[in-house]
């Protein structure tokens, strides 16, 4: 049986690897020991997702509670399933950009760039021909993106018409001359390392660049998962503090299982050391406002809004990513969920919330 490796497994991401890859014949190891908890709150576990992932895959699904930065245990099982490794997801990461990600940047650049590397080495070692799937990240580009022309609108900022980004950025931006913080240094760094192993080791990676991923399994925070948080907060009728920009800055946001079908389309066909913006797009975007709005229209109930003027370091005032490099390689693949479907399926799904109001 073909094996696939899927690290930070009861996540967002690798939960739906996960489901996906089991349904498609494979034997999924998985790597996640819960460390959501620690940087985002107990709210943030991923212990619910496990425990349906076990339940609902039984034997197809096999766990390990190990930081993936452990490379001896990260190792033994490289060593034991070998070359029946066809697969690897790399979906654990520290990814809050808030103030955590500037609190121990030396633990941040192991769990983000060291484990990556380790990864990467066992793939070279034991499963060279395996599909090496890196989960990047928009923040590898900095704040780069803020020294372009912009005008403010009346729920959003927008690029000006006509700019060369204007239906997304493509990955010919320059990631140097900005302000990353140590979440984009550490992403930067893993980044580069899957490319070098595609390009010069000849590993078949390939890096994802998205911006905002959501879906109804995201145990969503106030400090990673805007979607999740903004919508439970209607849900409940709490309060919400916007942070910076009014509320106006723009994210383009991917539906997970749309991500997923694009690892589905690489898996098939990889292109070695490809690196691909990839997200909503201009078909998916929304401001913290829009997202908020929308919100209050699906849940009935109006959000109590204050705001902090205090931006992050190094946010984006805008974000939309182009697809259009991704679509070229695959061609049958387009994002299928918009923002307000998505918000939709939160609220449906999570319906306990509406409980705890």
């Amino acid at each position: 049986m073909s094996v696939a490796v899927v690290t930070g497994s009861a996540g967002l991401i690798g939960s739906e690897a996960v489901r996906m890859l089991t349904s498609s014949g494979y034997l999924v190891v998985g790597f996640d020991n819960d460390l959501r908890s620690k940087f985002f709150g107990p709210e943030a576990s991923t212990r619910p997702t496990l425990r349906r992932l076990s339940t609902d895959l039984g034997a197809s699904y096999v766990h390990h509670d190990v930081d993936v930065r452990d490379r001896e245990a990260v190792g033994a099982v490289f060593r034991r399933y070998g070359k029946d490794i066809a697969v690897i997801v790399h979906a654990a990461a520290q990814p809050g950009h808030a103030k955590w990600s500037m609190g121990d940047p030396i633990e941040e650049f192991e769990i983000n760039a060291t484990a990556t590397l380790g990864l990467l080495e066992g793939a070279r070692k034991w499963c060279p021909e395996a599909v090496f799937l890196f989960c990047s990240t928009s923040k590898v580009y900095g704040d780069r993106i803020n020294g372009l022309p912009m005008r403010e609108l009346a729920t959003r900022w927008e690029i000006e018409a006509g700019h060369e980004y204007q239906n997304g950025v493509t990955e010919t931006m320059s990631i140097d001359g900005s302000t990353h913080t140590s979440l984009g240094m550490s992403k930067v760094a893993a980044d580069i390392m899957v490319q070098e192993y595609g390009l010069h080791h000849g590993l078949r990676t390939a890096a994802f660049r998205n911006c905002v991923i959501a879906g109804s399994a995201h145990a969503a925070s106030k400090s990673h998962g805007m979607l999740g948080y903004i919508m439970q907060v209607a849900a409940r009728r709490r309060p919400y503090t916007v942070l910076g920009y009014g509320g106006k800055q723009v994210r383009d946001v991917l539906h997970v299982s749309d991500l997923v079908r694009a690892f589905t389309a690489v898996i098939a066909d990889p292109h070695p050391g490809a690196v691909y913006n990839i997200g909503g797009g201009r078909y998916s975007s929304c401001s913290v406002l829009e997202a908020i709005r929308l919100a209050e229209e699906i849940s009935g109930h109006e959000v109590t809004l204050s705001f902090d003027e205090q931006t992050r370091v190094g946010d984006h005032i805008w974000w939309i990513g182009s697809n259009e490099l991704f679509q070229r390689h695959y061609p049958d693949w387009a994002p299928e969920y918009d923002v307000k479907a998505m918000l939709q399926e939160i609220y449906d799904v999570n319906d306990g919330w509406r409980t705890q109001a």
